[in-house]
């Protein structure tokens, strides 16, 4: 297998994983927050990202510049998730909207199903070492 084939092979997982931990930092932010005025509760809708990011052939969002001199950009959001804020949950006295026990609950089922993905990806490998060797 030829190493650009590999790469194709493994750019979705790869990808997959980047958005879980993409969502593991907002999920973590609104904990984080939880004592800040007026803070709103923000998350990605993960089913649709994915399904989005499947659809392109690389994840990674290029910076379009007319000009050799521009500087190359980085984001935070490399992978153009929708960030959104979280509705469906009603705001304290003082604005925020994070409700803790669901932000607790949201970062252990991602933190699950990102260890899940790790352990997939990491099998993949094994079976691709397994067969080089014979």
């Amino acid at each position: 297998m030829q190493l650009s084939k590999l790469d194709k092979e493994f750019d979705f997982p790869t990808q997959a994983l980047k958005l879980r931990a993409y969502r593991q930092q907002l999920l973590a932010s609104n904990v984080a927050n939880a004592d800040t005025p007026n803070y709103k509760a923000v998350d990605i809708n993960f089913e649709q990202e994915l399904k989005r990011i499947a659809g392109k052939n690389s994840g990674a969002l290029k910076l379009e510049t007319t000009s050799q001199n521009h500087l190359q950009a980085s984001t935070g959001n490399a992978l153009g998730a929708k960030v959104q804020y979280r509705t469906g949950t009603e705001a304290n006295i003082d604005g925020n909207t994070v409700n803790l026990d669901l932000e607790r609950a949201k970062l252990a089922e991602n933190a699950f199903r990102y260890e899940a993905m790790i352990r997939n990806i990491s099998g993949q490998f094994r079976g691709l070492v397994t067969a080089i060797r014979g």
